[in-house]
C-alpha cells in the first residue's frame, strides 16, 4: 500500500497507472491519497501504509520521528538535480545574492523546502544573511510542501506587482513558467542555489525488505522507451527511476535544525 499526496488532479491516473503497471506481477500494490504531508507521515509511521511518496521535508521528518529507521527506497532522476531559484524583474539589477541586502524577497508556503526553508537557509550560508532581507512570506499552499507551485506563482505576482523586488522559487516551477515562453521578458534569474534531493519513496523497518525488494525490483525497470510506461513517468515528471542519494538531503537537514522546524506541524 503506498501513499501519496493529491496536490492536483492528475496524482489519480499516476497511481491508477502504476497500480496497473504492478498488476500480476507478485508484487501487486494499490495506493491511498491524503490531503497533507503531515497526515501521510502519521500512516505511514502507523502502518496504514507501507510506502509514503514523500517530499524532501516529509523524508526529513519521517527520519526525526522515527530517530532514523527508515529508509529511502528510490527517487526520480529529476529529483536528484532539484534547485532554487532567485528571480526578478528583467532589468531588476540584481546579480547574487549578496544583492538582495535591503530588499525585499518573496517566499512561498513556510513548509515549501524549495520556495521558503531552503531560501533562507541559501541566505545565510551562500548570501548576507536572511536578517538583512525583508521576507515576504506567501502560505498559499500549507501542507503540500509547496508541491501545487501556487505559493511560488504568487510570489511570482508579487514581484509584477512591485511588492517584492524578487522571489525564490523551485527549478520546475522556473522551468515551466517563470522563463520566457511562457512569460516573455518578465523575469530573470540572479542566482541558482547548488542543487539538492528532493522525493522519495519511504518505508519503515516494519516493512521487510523482501516485500519492498522485488516492488523496487519493478519500479526501476519502468522503461521511457516503453510506450506503455512513458505516459505515467511524463505525468509523474521524470525518464527513469533510481536509487537515493541521501546526501542530497544534508542542506535540508541543516536548515530544519537551524530554522527550529518542528518534526510535526
Amino acid at each position: 500500500m503506498v501513499g501519496a499526496v493529491a496536490y492536483t488532479p492528475n496524482v489519480v491516473p499516476i497511481w491508477e497507472g502504476m497500480r496497473d503497471y504492478f498488476a500480476d506481477t507478485g508484487s501487486e500494490m494499490d495506493f491511498v491519497l491524503f490531503s497533507n504531508y503531515g497526515r501521510q507521515v502519521d500512516a505511514l509511521l502507523a502502518g496504514t501504509i507501507d510506502v509514503a511518496w514523500n517530499t524532501n521535508l516529509a523524508w526529513v521528518r519521517t527520519v526525526a520521528q522515527t530517530d532514523g529507521q527508515c529508509r529511502a527506497l528510490a527517487m526520480r532522476d529529476t529529483d536528484t538535480v532539484f534547485k532554487t531559484v532567485f528571480v526578478t524583474r528583467s532589468g531588476g539589477g540584481l546579480d547574487g545574492l549578496d544583492s538582495l541586502e535591503g530588499r525585499r524577497l518573496a517566499l512561498g508556503s513556510q513548509d515549501s523546502a524549495q520556495a521558503a526553508i531552503l531560501p533562507v537557509y541559501f541566505l545565510d550560508h551562500e548570501g548576507p544573511g536572511a536578517e538583512s532581507v525583508e521576507l515576504v512570506r506567501i502560505n498559499s499552499d500549507v501542507g503540500k510542501h509547496g508541491d501545487t507551485g501556487r505559493s511560488e506563482l504568487d510570489a511570482l505576482r508579487a514581484v509584477l506587482d512591485e511588492t517584492a523586488d524578487a522571489a525564490a522559487i523551485g527549478i520546475n516551477t522556473w522551468e515551466s513558467i517563470g522563463r520566457e515562453e511562457l512569460m516573455p521578458g518578465a523575469f530573470e534569474a540572479f542566482w541558482e542555489s547548488p542543487t539538492y534531493s528532493h522525493c522519495n519513496f519511504s518505508a519503515l523497518p516494519q516493512v521487510p525488505e523482501e516485500r519492498t525488494g522485488p516492488w523496487l525490483e519493478h519500479l526501476l525497470a519502468m522503461d521511457w522507451d516503453n510506450p506503455d510506461h512513458r505516459p505515467i513517468l511524463e505525468l509523474e515528471g521524470l525518464r527513469q527511476w533510481v536509487s537515493p542519494q541521501l546526501d542530497g538531503y544534508a542542506s535540508l537537514f541543516e536548515a530544519v535544525k537551524e530554522q527550529r522546524i518542528p518534526a510535526r506541524w
